[in-house]
């Protein structure tokens, strides 16, 4: 077969010859096709238009300096084809609208902004996104008023005439420059509202700024970047914003994280660094069609306004990754107000809320010094004359802010280790029973038992978890009960799959998820919940992998058949009967015990069993073995203790819980997802009905740190309950890791208030210091051979520690002094 090489010429001179002579085609025929005849136009033909007007047609509306010739002359050869052209190049316009759409609409349930809002579209050209809006609420309908406003005079007769065929009576185009576009010239009662501010001032730049009047939506979509005087134009903004009113914008953009990195009022930072090249490269490239991609614009628009939401993504147009974002702002000082600071900073210390009527009588506690991270934040910010952290303009206040880029939070890689809890939340209801006055405290891992405790209705849940993303899973939890109904919180969560995930993301859970959650899922959430070849959520995280490869496993040994008719079995004996015939070989293998349980790597990444909790373990195999025989207890290894603690762990649950009527959480390990009969408590009909009522949530906080920084920064003697889980285990026993956080709680908890733990060991060797530290310890569950302390069973003993007696403060200080010198760092407690 002959190659394209076989007809080139080989002289150079005839080879340039030949691609002048195609570079000329292709110049005659976009030529041809731009002075072609109005009318209807195919995709290619508009394309050559394209082509025509960005690259080749000489720009002639530069002899006056006017602003409008530039734009005319650049668009008045394209504005025909200018929608059809825009589609691929200009990605995410669609997606702004969705969001800015959701936060209407919630902020109108809310009563925050008018039942039919005033949207302002800056640079809205064709008015492509007045109809695109058209997807997510009926326009005619839904706003009172829309204004496209844009200083093309072509590509604002094209909106007209798309107006003019749909029929919307309440949008109105108006061809001016948006530098001095000013709402109340068009809008009756910002007019009035005007007025009556006015009278009797001198009035520099003064619009409606308020509710009666207000635009409650402004947006800009591939326009900042095309405009030269961009500061007066977002200075503006303010003037057409009501004060709960959105901001949307939607443009190419490059850069560094270096201008960035110190920022955190900015919603987060996923994929928003551009390498070099691609700075240089598409600032050059847009420079020739006027567009600028200099960081400033994005940079004053986020100075000027709030974060709500941001996004950073890379459009793939035609083999090309071209950057840009998607940014959702509100008014800078909408979340500022002394007393919002104050309600907010109390709920996350348990601190009182000080009115301005304690401040004068002067009933100030002695503690009021205590503040949150998320506080002392917010003050700086305000020194600063800066945005608050986005986190502060949420809808919600569950999620408290934290600062993204310290290492200890990056070094979990933007990935969860636990898609589900191993905590059995029946068990935690039956010990603790949690009443309307409990405060209680507990570790996130996967948010399953802390929506169970909020199931309870306590005045405070505290989440505190130090791995980001285990708190991003919690909140996509906490968004979905707010905002779906039972039918796609049970197939994101009972099944693990959602084929419609973005879209719901986007439309419906963005006003209830803090920045940084809404930016994890829509990146991480589209491959784990509806991409075909995935397994679906559980089959994510660390934990995961364990799930992974026991599939894998009974793949190989071709017990996948087995394995679904033991999570059907109907009955105990049925149960035991497959088990015993089928899989009960498989845990006695000596292949198992050599492969997965001596292998330390595969405990922690997987298991999630750290070196210290091994330790634990192999001390209480130890010793039970030394009082049958010494020899045998010297020659004990690693994966012998651990291989007898997992039989002892899977054998009684197989033998004595139904997995398919009552014990999901092995259910979910060998099925890869629940089933209506076997599934959390959370996940039942009648948990969603109250999980889904407006004020489910409203004691709910939600902390990335470490439990002992949460703790050092709570009011005193204000907690009642704490769930540390299995998180003392993972102290070693040497050094004063254990004794620091144990005196933290001593000083949080109220007396009677007690810590609720599990452990691996009979007799964890941190009882002794929970003694020592005021508090009377009561074991309340152990494990036996051949019967479950729980449904799980993963733990050898469940412990009550009650507190007695308060420690003298001086001891108290000292420990919290050593711990902000940085003698003592604490970080897996807060893992799970």
């Amino acid at each position: 077969m002959l190659g394209l090489s076989t007809f080139l010429p080989k002289d150079p001179f005839n080879l340039v010859v030949l691609a002048v002579g195609v570079l000329s085609i292709f110049v005659l025929a976009t030529f041809a096709v731009a002075f072609k005849p109005k009318g209807e136009s195919s995709t290619f033909q508009a394309y050559l238009k394209f082509a025509y007007a960005c690259f080749l047609k000489p720009h002639t509306g530069d002899k006056h300096g006017d602003q409008q010739d530039a734009l005319e002359s650049f668009y008045k050869a394209q504005a025909d084809v200018y929608d059809a052209t825009r589609t691929r190049l200009l990605k995410g316009r669609e997606d702004m609208l969705g969001l800015v759409a959701a936060q209407l609409k919630h902020r109108c349930e809310a009563g925050l902004i008018s039942q039919r809002p005033v949207w302002v579209d800056i640079g809205g050209g064709t008015g492509h996104n007045v109809e695109q809006m058209g997807k997510f609420v009926s326009v005619p309908e839904f706003f009172r008023s829309v204004y496209v406003v844009d200083l093309s005079p072509s590509l604002c007769e094209m909106a007209r005439k798309r107006f003019t065929r749909l029929g919307w009576k309440n949008v109105k185009v108006v061809c001016q420059d948006a530098r001095t576009f000013r709402l109340h010239e068009h809008e009756p009662q910002a007019h009035q509202r005007k007025e009556m501010i006015s009278q009797g001032q001198i009035v520099r730049d003064l619009d409606e700024n308020a509710d009666a009047g207000g635009a409650e939506l402004v947006t800009m979509s591939y326009a900042l970047s095309m405009i030269p005087e961009f500061y007066p134009v977002i200075d503006s903004i303010s003037s057409l914003l009501s004060p709960n009113g959105i901001v949307g914008v939607v443009d190419f953009y490059v850069q560094s994280r270096v201008e960035f990195n110190r920022r955190n009022y900015t919603g987060g930072a996923i994929n928003r660094h551009c390498m070099w090249i691609s700075r240089v490269f598409w600032r050059t490239w847009f420079e020739i069609d006027r567009v600028n991609l200099e960081a400033a614009r994005r940079d004053y628009i986020e100075y000027r306004f709030g974060t709500v939401l941001s996004i950073n993504a890379r459009n793939h147009f035609f083999g090309v990754r071209m950057p840009y974002y998607i940014w959702v702002g509100c008014s800078k000082d909408s979340g500022s107000s002394t007393t919002k600071l104050a309600e907010i900073d109390a709920a996350a210390t348990e601190s009182p809320y000080l009115s301005a009527l304690d401040l004068q009588t002067g009933h100030v506690p002695t503690d009021v010094e205590v503040r949150s991270k998320a506080y002392e934040s917010a003050i700086v910010n305000l020194q600063s004359s800066l945005p608050l952290p986005a986190t502060w303009y949420q809808n919600h206040h569950w999620r408290i802010h934290y600062d993204e880029t310290l290492p200890k939070h990056t070094r979990f890689n933007d990935s969860y280790i636990y898609a589900f809890t191993w905590e059995d939340d029946r068990a935690d209801a039956r010990l603790l029973k949690v009443t309307p006055d409990d405060v209680v405290l507990a570790i996130t891992s996967a948010g399953d038992n802390i929506l169970s405790f909020c199931l309870d209705a306590p005045r405070r849940v505290h989440a505190v978890d130090l791995n980001p993303t285990q708190n991003h899973l919690l909140e996509l939890k906490v968004a979905a009960f707010t905002a779906l109904p039972y039918a796609d919180v049970w197939k994101l969560f009972g099944e693990g799959k959602h084929v419609d995930f973005r879209d719901i993301l986007i439309k419906k859970l963005s006003p209830h998820m803090s920045s940084n959650a809404f930016q994890y899922w829509l990146k991480a959430g589209p491959s784990v919940f509806e991409k075909e070849s995935s397994k679906g959520l559980y089959h994510s995280g660390g934990s995961g992998n364990a799930i992974a490869l026991c599939g894998w496993l009974f793949r190989i040994l071709g017990l996948t058949a087995d394995v679904q008719k033991l999570c059907a079995a109907q009955t105990l004996n049925e149960q035991r009967e497959i088990w015993n015939r089928s899989l009960k070989g498989l845990i006695h293998s000596k292949l198992l015990s050599w492969t997965v349980f001596s292998n330390e790597k595969w405990l922690w990444k997987a298991l999630g069993v750290p070196p210290a909790q091994r330790a634990v373990i192999e001390a209480d195999f130890k010793k039970n073995a030394a009082e049958f025989d010494t020899a045998t207890a010297e020659r004990t290894s690693s994966g012998n203790a651990i291989y007898e603690y997992v039989l002892n762990t899977f054998e009684p649950v197989v033998t004595t819980t139904l997995l398919s009527t009552s014990n999901h959480y092995y259910l979910l390990t060998l099925l890869g997802h629940y089933t209506p009969s076997s599934h959390p408590t959370y996940l039942s009909p009648k948990s969603h009905v109250k999980l889904s009522r407006p004020s489910a949530f409203n004691g709910l906080r939600i902390h990335t740190d470490e439990i002992s920084e949460v703790i050092a920064r709570m009011r005193p003697g204000t907690l009642t309950i704490v769930v540390v889980m299995d998180s003392m285990d993972w102290f070693p026993p040497t050094g004063n890791q254990a004794v620091k956080q144990i005196r933290a709680l001593n000083r949080a908890l109220k007396v009677k208030g007690r810590v609720m733990l599990r452990s691996a060991g009979l007799e964890p060797w941190y009882l002794r210091t929970f003694e020592e530290c005021g508090f009377s310890c009561k074991r309340v569950a152990v494990r036996v051979p051949g019967a479950c302390i729980d449904r799980v069973n993963m733990y050898a003993s469940t412990w009550i520690c009650t507190k007695e007696t308060s420690l003298k403060r001086e001891d108290v200080k000292l420990n919290l002094r050593k711990s902000s010198m940085g003698e003592l760092t604490i970080g897996a407690p807060a893992l799970r």
